[in-house]
């Protein structure tokens, strides 16, 4: 990219994050990584961590991180290492911690946004196909989980 390009894309960072609260990235696979896509500016707005999700498409992204800010923005606590029925009518999910060093190569958007600032990311974990959560019996899926998940 650019300097101009990046000048540009971070004016609309800005312009999501002072519209919405939030900006969403969506990070295409590539042949070492999967897909991914990852919230900035729901810390700053709302006071809840930050979403990172691995592999999934950008319109499901998209509704289980609005879902999400509308269900904890007024109590500013989300349920953590919880089945939740309601972030998606698709499938349950649960969300647990990740520490932001282990994200450092993916949320490029929120280390520039936030700079020295403190903010926290929570994973969205979800099922494969038939069922099974990571930790079940014949779970099988490509999801990257960045922290520790105990279902």
């Amino acid at each position: 990219m650019t300097d101009e390009q990046i000048r540009e894309y971070f004016e609309k960072v800005d312009k999501n994050i002072n519209e919405s609260g939030y900006h969403l990235t969506n990070v295409f696979a590539t042949a070492e990584t999967p897909s991914f896509c990852y919230s900035t500016g729901i810390f700053k707005s709302f006071n809840i961590p930050e979403i990172f999700i691995s592999s999934l498409p950008p319109g499901l992204c998209s509704e289980i991180i609005e879902n999400y800010v509308e269900a904890f923005k007024e109590s500013k606590e989300a349920k953590r290492n919880q089945r939740l029925d309601f972030l998606t009518e698709r499938f349950p999910v649960y969300l647990i911690d990740v520490p932001v060093p282990s994200l450092k190569e993916y949320v490029l958007s929120s280390i520039k946004i936030y700079g020295d600032e403190e903010y926290k990311y929570l994973q969205v974990i979800y099922p494969d196909t038939k069922g099974n959560f990571p930790n079940d019996a014949g779970y099988d899926y490509d999801q990257e989980i960045m922290g520790e998940f105990n279902n």
